[in-house]
């Protein structure tokens, strides 16, 4: 309860001044000729204006409110390291009852730091923000945080904290950890397919002197390199990029005897893999209706460089034209199928037969090619059913399909077979699902027996039409129609011959996208999405690898046919290993090496100077092996909260208002007898 005087004038303070004025003359001068009674003229003016500026004694009632204290832990991924989570809550249970003892304080306790796959780092002050968000700054005491003092979000200085009170930073772990860790030093983050990249990196070892570690490196986990480096020293390695899109490397470093912890002895980088150009050549044994639909698809594909070459005359065709008139450039074929042939990722025949245009022994250098990897994909028409077929060459012998010798002339509908229906070159091909197809009619098929590998689409009478083979390295797709321009044209509304010829093209020039057999996790949002491409008809559950080392398994979904798929949390950050036991993918969740683990050791060095700079203090909570939280004390004035076994609050006297009380001192009678009672005294002492 507080008591205090206050005014509330009845007339404006200029009226107020200027009678005090006038009174304070006239009091002057009756005190100057002594005249009788002037003491008590005086004393009647001043009750008068005191009168007129109505003072009124005035009583509060008010109710103290708590001060408040934040004690901030810190839960993050790193605090499971040694003993730290027993220290932290060990620590926790002191503190809350030394706090406990202090009258009038509120504490709130907030974890922070928590993995949740999302966010890089230990993120404390955030916490410490919220938490304190409702409180005024002059009713804040201070805060405590319980870390292994690895924070990354340290205000630059103490005013960005928002209050005026001792910051306190009990640390866990103990002094001289030892630890060893991969640091980056050089990272490329694209490369060009066919070619290597180079990776910079040093290994750093705390809490020890110079040594030597031996390194491993992985791409998409598969082992490409050791050797012994030393430590603090920068090394340099050579990572070949054999595919299109993501290219996980990790580097791995021995651990350290003795060490924290060796999650951090592994550092990744993630190098997507561009193509320069893909390379195709096309061969058209003759122009038809159909040559145009291959040139445009590929010339519409900027990543694609096309070289076309069409057999206009072949040499059996003597009619006295004169060279002039012929083509400008001659068919260079030593130099594609024998010199350059390696250069070219895929090569087409279009309706090409035997004309004598490229000797035999060519075709042995193509059947070579496609088992050293390349790919040639044939689209057939009358001439693969002639004697004159490619069939009849070297080439035989990676070609999927016989030709009987016969020609199916009949319209039919294009239909996907039951692997067709799984295998990602056909999946899900827009107007597939009604029956019969949502697309155009073929005329033409050529006859085929003796049929290996995937027949994907069949014609009439559930022959092959589309067959994709892989050969030793390579690949090789046999198209038995040359009406797949009908589509292209509109013919009966079309069909999706550009999303066909594109897949077909793709999976025969090996995109990851279009394998037979795939295991791929993808992080969206907070969780792992799993998906497993495959043939077969049933799929193993797939083990998933935590970057911790956590373990868990997850039994996956047919969602369509030829396709699976799960989920998982994706609580943390770092790289994810997903494994079915036949085919092993990686992933990484956030940054490729986060924060949260680069530096592991306690320390009390990152949040000292803020504490200090607010009158509190950081200290290790071991000592020589046992646990000490100091004292808590609460202190009114200082600017230093801290001393050698002790911690200070700046304890508030911050209270509510809950009532009010006036009473005027010339109000009623009380004030009608102060007034009365000086005029009767000057009346009286004027009359003697």
């Amino acid at each position: 309860m507080n008591f205090g005087i206050a005014f509330a004038p009845l007339v404006p303070a200029y009226v107020l001044w200027a009678a005090g004025i006038v009174a304070l003359i006239i009091s002057a001068m009756l005190l100057f000729i002594r005249s009788r009674g002037a003491l008590m003229r005086a004393t009647a003016f001043a009750l008068l204006i005191l009168a007129l500026a109505n003072p009124s004694f005035t009583r509060e009632d008010r109710d103290p409110i708590p001060s408040v204290v934040a004690v901030v832990i810190d839960k993050s991924p790193s605090q499971s390291f040694g003993e730290r989570a027993k220290q932290t809550e060990e620590a926790r249970t002191a503190l809350n009852e030394r706090l406990a003892r202090i009258p009038n304080l509120d504490v709130r306790v907030v974890e922070a730091g928590v993995a949740d796959g999302e966010t890089d780092g230990t993120r404390l002050f955030n916490a410490l923000g919220a938490a304190l968000a409702d409180v005024p700054p002059d009713r804040i005491a201070g805060a405590f945080m319980i870390t292994d003092g690895r924070v990354h979000d340290v205000p630059t200085d103490a005013a960005a904290l928002g209050f005026a009170a001792p910051l306190h930073a009990l640390v866990t772990g103990v002094a001289n950890e030892r630890d060893r860790r991969v640091v980056l030093t050089t990272a490329p983050r694209f490369g060009i397919v066919g070619q290597s990249q180079t990776i910079a990196f040093r290994v750093e070892d705390q809490g020890v002197g110079p040594s030597s570690a031996r390194i491993t490196v992985r791409r998409d986990g598969e082992q490409i390199e050791t050797r012994n480096v030393n430590t603090n020293a920068p090394v340099r390695v050579q990572i070949p990029i054999p595919h299109a899109g993501p290219n996980i490397v990790e580097i791995e470093a021995s651990p350290l005897e003795n060490e924290l912890t060796p999650v951090n002895n592994r550092a990744v980088v993630s190098i997507d893999g561009v193509r320069d150009k893909l390379r195709v050549l096309l061969v058209s044994g003759e122009p038809h209706a159909g040559e145009r639909t291959w040139r445009n698809l590929l010339k519409s594909d900027a990543s694609v460089d096309l070289v076309h070459f069409t057999i206009l005359r072949p040499p059996e065709k003597q009619d006295g034209t004169p060279i002039n008139e012929l083509s400008l450039i001659a068919f260079p074929t030593r130099e594609l199928f024998q010199q350059k042939i390696g250069e070219f990722n895929l090569i087409i025949f279009d309706r090409y037969a035997r004309q004598g245009v490229l000797p035999v022994v060519y075709f042995d250098n193509i059947a070579r090619y496609v088992r050293d990897g390349g790919a040639v994909l044939i689209a057939a028409g009358p001439d693969y059913a002639s004697q004159t077929s490619l069939w009849r060459t070297p080439l035989d012998a990676v070609l999927p399909a016989e030709p009987s010798g016969t020609m199916i002339e009949r319209p039919f509908h294009a239909r996907l077979s039951d692997i067709g229906k799984r295998h990602p070159v056909t999946r899900a091909l827009d107007g597939a699902g009604e029956e019969p197809p949502h697309w155009s009619r073929w005329f033409r098929l050529v006859d085929t027996r003796s049929s290996q590998g995937n027949a994907v689409m069949e014609g009439p009478d559930g022959k092959p039409l589309l067959v994709l083979s892989r050969e030793g390295e390579g690949r090789v797709a046999l198209l038995l129609s040359d009406h797949i321009w009908l589509w292209a044209r509109g013919f009966e509304g079309g069909g999706p011959h550009l999303d066909l010829l594109r897949r077909l093209s793709h999976w025969l020039m090996k995109q990851p996208d279009l394998e037979e057999e795939a295991l791929r996790v993808v992080a969206r949002g907070r969780a792992l999405a799993i998906e497993r491409q495959t043939m077969a008809e049933t799929v193993e559950p797939v083990t998933v690898t935590t970057p911790s080392g956590e373990t868990r398994t997850v039994t996956l979904q047919q969602a369509e046919p030829g396709l699976w798929r799960g989920e998982t949390p994706a609580n943390e950050l770092g790289l994810w290993r997903a494994t079915d036991g036949k085919l092993t993918t990686l992933v990484n969740v956030g940054p490729a090496n986060p924060r949260e683990f680069a530096e592991v050791t306690s320390t009390t060095d990152v949040l000292r100077p803020l504490s200090h700079a607010t009158g509190g203090d950081a200290r290790r909570l071991d000592d020589n092996g046992s646990l000490t939280v100091p004292r808590i004390v609460g202190v009114r004035s200082s600017e230093t909260f801290r001393g050698d076994d002790w911690m200070g609050l700046k304890l508030r006297d911050a209270s509510v208002l809950r009532g009010i009380g006036v009473l005027p001192i010339f109000a009623g009678i009380l004030g009608l007898l102060l007034l009365i009672g000086s005029l009767a005294a000057t009346w009286a002492r004027e009359g003697r």
